[in-house]
């Protein structure tokens, strides 16, 4: 196997790849775009009934019970889920020097993904849920429709693979097909009906929710780490066996860490420590797939200043290794007792959903689709998206992480409840003015990302200095 992914699909006069497998990556990178302005602005406005619980709240879809699962279940099946595969099945058939292996079923996939988002978007607002399961609101034929789409992906993401014209299979393509393979697991274990009561119930919501981020978003956008950063640099991946050492150790530990999110619950204590356990293994394929990354970048990182698709992947890098070493510590009993049930854990979520793989996605777009579709951003629409993001979510992780551990240190010391809702006012209004310049970045991306598939293209821009110098793009 080749640690270059330049040695797969790249031509050396950087054409534009096949227009099918362009429309494929641009629609589901449209669709995406949309789902992430709605559910995002549908997140502000939960952000600001905190300051104000009143507002908005006439009619009982406008209730916070109902947005809040509008807004995370839109994010991770409607934003992240569906950018996430048009960037897997561009990588796949690039690397593999191959064409898609069915566009029809990719259209399939991606009607099923929006069908799905939307269908869960109407039964939430109504109030038809399938109670408090946190990432399994939706009713489970809803649920059904979006584990349809995700066997589709499977099998065309694997048929190209299979099918490809090169003797290796580049190792982002294990990392994008084992995601494709293990959500399809998480999507079967949410739905059968056997385990969905009492304590039984508890753990599949551990094992569900959890994996639903480390077993299908994290492999995905590692495998576009693996394959746009090299790209970007123009040179190979540091280390193809560390990269192999961080799959399979991830593989190993991530599916039972799940219930670290229910200790001092009635599960048993064994299961309990077993993940606490497990969440410190994780340390081993977090720690070495983070160093993977920034050794690969090792004496050019003064190029992330010149190039904004290698500053969103860089983030993305840094966020994976922070927000992931931060989920290992806080899976330990003495910080879960401070942290557990406060605004701690909603800033760890964002921190890695959002520094994690949100910037690993638009790393990707802003790296890969302008070559999927010859149409380029401006570098200022790309800057202005930059720094809105980073400041605004720098700004909301910093500020739920000290407001939530003030908020546990008021019930460790047996402070009224009521005091702790007033402690977490300013840090509330703190985390509004970073969701705010997270949505305008949003916007911008919308509008970036119009510039790169039916808007007016900007003046052809290298994508990193390397490029500029003659690399194959």
């Amino acid at each position: 196997m080749s640690a270059d992914p330049a040695a797969h699909g790249v031509t050396p006069t950087g054409a534009v790849a096949d227009s099918a497998l362009g429309r494929v990556f641009a629609g589901y990178t449209i669709f995406a775009t949309a789902w992430l302005v709605f559910a995002t602005f549908v997140g502000l406005v939960v952000a600001y009934k905190f300051g104000a619980p009143d507002f908005w709240s006439s009619q009982p879809w406008l209730t916070f019970g109902r947005l809040r699962p509008i807004h995370t279940n839109d994010t991770f099946y409607g934003f992240a889920s569906i950018a996430l595969v048009g960037l897997a099945y561009y990588v796949a058939a690039r690397s593999c020097r191959t064409r898609l292996y069915s566009t029809g079923l990719a259209w399939i996939g991606l009607a099923l993904f929006n069908l799905a988002a939307l269908a869960g978007t109407v039964a939430l607002a109504a109030g038809d849920n399938a109670g408090d399961l946190e990432y399994r609101e939706w009713p489970w034929p809803i649920r059904l429709i979006f584990a349809a789409g995700a066997v589709v992906t499977a099998i065309n993401l694997l048929a190209t693979v299979a099918r490809r014209n090169t003797h290796d299979i580049y190792l982002s393509n294990w990392y994008t097909m084992g995601g494709a393979l293990f959500v399809i697991v998480i999507a079967t274990v949410g739905i059968l009906p056997w385990y969905q009561y009492g304590l039984g119930q508890v753990a599949v919501s551990g094992y569900f929710m959890h994996n639903s981020v480390g077993m299908w978003f994290t492999p995905m956008t590692l495998g576009i780490f693996y394959y746009a950063l090299p790209k970007l640099l123009s040179r190979p991946i540091y280390s193809y066996a560390l990269g192999v050492l961080a799959f399979w150790t991830n593989l190993l530990f991530y599916p039972i860490i799940g219930a670290h999110h229910f200790l001092f619950s009635p599960l048993p204590w064994w299961l309990q420590t077993t993940a606490i356990v497990f969440s410190v293994a994780m340390l081993v394929p977090v720690w070495g797939g983070s160093a993977n990354f920034a050794l690969t970048a090792r004496g050019r990182l003064g190029d992330v200043a010149q190039s904004y698709p290698l500053a969103f992947i860089m983030v993305g890098v840094l966020g994976y290794f922070v927000g992931s070493t931060q989920g290992t510590f806080e899976a330990f009993r003495s910080l879960q007792a401070v942290w557990h049930f406060t605004n701690f854990t909603v800033g760890h979520s964002h921190l890695t959903m959002y520094g994690f793989v949100t910037f690993g996605i638009w790393g990707g777009v802003y790296a890969l689709l302008p070559l999927a579709t010859g149409k380029y951003p401006s570098r200022l629409g790309m800057g202005a998206h930059f720094w809105l993001a980073v400041v605004g979510s720098f700004i909301y992780v910093i500020s739920l992480s000290i407001g939530g551990t003030v908020q546990g240190l008021d019930w460790v010391h047996g402070k009224p409840f009521i005091q702790s809702v007033v402690d977490m006012n300013p840090y509330y209004v703190w985390r509004g003015v970073g969701g705010i310049l997270m949505f305008l970045s949003h916007l911008v991306f919308a509008w970036n990302v119009w510039r790169m598939t039916w808007g007016r293209s900007a003046a052809r821009l290298p994508l990193a200095p390397a490029l500029a110098e003659g690399a194959a793009p």
